[in-house]
């Protein structure tokens, strides 16, 4: 699902991240784990197509990251470490407009988000601006966005930063349930647990 071969990102004289090679199998959950600074954010967002490798390739599904990344979106939920929304839109209209940009209709938006809203506990926040929303309430946010499509592929930057041990709990076991339905999910942490 995921290839990266020599990947190597450069911001002038600093070298972000240096000769990565990694296969990532389908259907397989993959965790890069290292300190703050090692570049892992910056692996992903190449991966994304948000930054174009310096040297190396990076592909999802054989198709090139940067290149092909509109078409990607199709295939991949992203969330983000700091996730950023419009501030005066509600919790609701965020994930009606995350299932609109991915074709869906308005009844099977409210299908797919209700038991992902309900298992990271968001249906009583979803009418509040998320300018009120918490870091943690941010990133859940996110996820039901990121998930709305179902995708084939996750990749998942910090994704238990800013959440409590329930919440965290919750997370996890939604991932493996991903996982387990046939889903390839990469994840960034610098938490060894």
């Amino acid at each position: 699902m995921i290839q990266l071969e020599g990947l190597t990102k450069r911001y002038g004289d600093f070298t972000a991240v240096s000769r990565i090679d990694l296969c990532v199998a389908e259907g397989e959950l993959f965790a890069l784990l290292g300190p703050n600074g090692a570049g892992n954010t910056t692996t992903l967002r190449v991966l994304m197509g948000f930054l174009k490798a310096s040297e190396g390739r990076a592909r999802i599904a054989g198709l090139d990251c940067f290149e092909r990344r509109v078409e990607l979106m199709r295939l991949v939920g992203y969330l983000p470490d700091d996730p950023v929304f419009y501030d005066y839109l509600r919790g609701r209209e965020i994930i009606e407009f995350a299932g609109e940009m991915h074709g869906l209709g308005a009844k099977e938006i409210r299908e797919r988000s209700a038991p992902l809203v309900e298992t990271l506990e968001l249906g009583d926040a979803l009418e509040d601006f998320a300018t009120n929303y918490s870091r943690g309430m941010k990133k859940k946010l996110s996820l039901v966005c990121a998930l709305i499509h179902e995708p084939k592929l996750l990749i998942l930057d910090e994704p238990t930063s800013g959440l409590d041990p329930l919440a965290t709990r919750r997370l996890n076991q939604l991932l493996v349930a991903r996982q387990q339905a046939g889903a390839t999910i990469l994840l960034s942490s610098h938490l060894l647990d």
